[in-house]
């Protein structure tokens, strides 16, 4: 008869231990203690259902709490020590609380798996993170709303195919980012939603027969709902592919503006100027002011979309229901969350008190070229003459304003009116970039009055 060993983690079927390759190679600790407080919440909750559900009693419940709490507290201070022999954070707690309460530790496990143990840990751990993320996006929407408030009148450039195409409040250019950004909060609060359901008491993949009661410990650990199959609820994974997926969308929001800032740093555009909290220099050329921040930011994109990759290739071939390929979902989700929160904080204080406006080039720079060419036109418009008609017209007239190396305001007014006759001086007026702007009142356009209605809406939005 084998002897029974009760530090071995595996039952008595097994006669001999793993080779200690394999054993490391099998082991999660080294990253799934992350989960660590998450798995004695859940372990909390599990312990005190039990003991409700009459499965073990109260005072062994109120116990094995105790001794969950005990760890709690040696983690805090340090002295919670694993090693790869626990195989992962779960067993690890587990061999803890055995090490505590001798024989009623070994009553935790009662009713539960892994499998739904480690779903349920990794729910509580992530739903945390979104909430995090939510707070970073609304304080990098907060930053942008400081710089569009302080430059409501202040012009930029607007670019299609990056070629100059109509001036622009700076403000409104701004709000599109924070627009952005509030989708990225809407789509992660949808994905919460998801999240925030209860795969515990599914046990291995078939539910158990042990008199449990689901909906306490989904209660006691906030999730307002249970899986209703407990096949879905120990191998769903969707909830990992949607953040992750999120997540890249916040990376290319990030990214896009990163590289705007970039562009507007160099000395071809000169629409921004860096601070020295936010740039470093060359190691050999003494004059550089690099944009590391927006660089970064822009580079990392990749590590995102690659654990989407990862865990999209994880999930696709697998059979109902656990498998162990699911070890290498929590890395992806780990390092996307780490991520993300490193570039929405790099990112905020960037705007913070990384950069500003140069006004002035700014200026300069929308009155320097053809971007009010549509203005003419619908000038042309609005004396009767069809637009299509008064697109080919203004055409002309750029071209031969590149010819001669003059812009559309200096044509004198005879000129204009050799163009056509229903020109009046009132072009001129037209023709200024900030009335250019102004006129933009659209629903959704850049004229000074619609911006500021955003702005203010965002005021209210963000102080809520």
């Amino acid at each position: 008869m084998l002897k029974v060993d009760l530090a071995n983690t595996w039952s008595d079927r097994f006669e001999s231990g793993l080779n200690p390759f394999v054993q490391r190679f099998n082991a999660s600790i080294s990253f799934d203690i992350k989960l660590l407080q998450e798995d004695l919440d859940g372990s909390i909750a599990h312990a005190l259902m039990l003991g409700e559900c009459g499965v073990i009693t109260n005072e062994e419940a109120r116990q094995i709490v105790e001794g969950l709490e005990k760890i709690r507290l040696e983690a805090k201070v340090g002295n919670f020590k694993t090693s790869v022999d626990d195989e992962d954070v779960h067993f690890a707690v587990e061999r803890r609380l055995i090490d505590l309460l001798g024989p009623i530790g070994k009553k935790l496990h009662t009713g539960r798996s892994r499998n739904d143990q480690v779903g349920t840990d990794l729910r509580l751990w992530l739903r945390k993170r979104i909430d995090e993320i939510d707070q970073q996006l609304k304080r990098f929407q907060k930053a942008l709303l400081v710089h569009a408030d302080n430059n409501l009148y202040t012009l930029i450039p607007g670019y299609t195919h990056l070629q100059r195409a109509q001036p622009l409040s700076l403000a409104h250019h701004l709000l599109a980012y924070i627009e952005m950004a509030q989708r990225d909060r809407e789509r992660l609060q949808d994905v919460r939603k998801r999240v925030n359901i209860s795969p515990l008491g599914s046990a291995a993949l078939a539910g158990t027969s042990i008199p449990i009661d689901r909906m306490k410990t989904a209660k006691a650990l906030g999730f307002p709902a249970i899986y209703a199959n407990s096949l879905d609820g120990v191998s769903d994974r969707d909830f990992s592919v949607e953040f992750t997926s999120a997540i890249s969308l916040v990376m290319i929001h990030l990214s896009r503006l990163s590289e705007e800032i970039i562009l507007w740093a160099s000395d071809e555009f000169s629409f921004i100027r860096l601070t020295d909290r936010c740039a470093t220099g060359s190691s050999l050329m003494p004059q550089k002011k690099n944009p590391d921040i927006p660089e970064l930011v822009r580079g990392k994109c990749g590590r995102v979309f690659g654990n989407l990759q990862c865990l999209l290739t994880m999930i696709k071939g697998l059979p109902l229901s656990y498998n162990k390929d699911f070890q290498e979902d929590k890395e992806a989700i780990f390092d996307t969350v780490s991520t993300v929160q490193s570039s929405l904080e790099a990112m905020s204080i960037l705007l913070e008190e990384g950069l500003e406006f140069c006004q002035e080039k700014l200026a300069i720079a929308v009155a320097t070229d053809f971007s009010n060419a549509t203005d003419v036109a619908d000038y042309l418009v609005g004396k009767g003459i069809p637009f299509r008609q008064a697109y080919q017209i203004v055409g002309r007239v750029v071209k031969d304003c590149l010819a001669k190396g003059i812009l559309l305001k200096d044509l004198s007014i005879d000129q204009w009116r050799e163009i056509n006759s229903v020109i009046e001086a009132d072009i001129y007026e037209k023709l200024a970039p900030k009335q250019v702007v102004a006129s933009r009142i659209s629903q959704g356009g850049t004229g000074f009055v619609r911006v500021e209605e955003q702005l203010t809406s965002w005021r209210t939005q963000l102080d809520s």
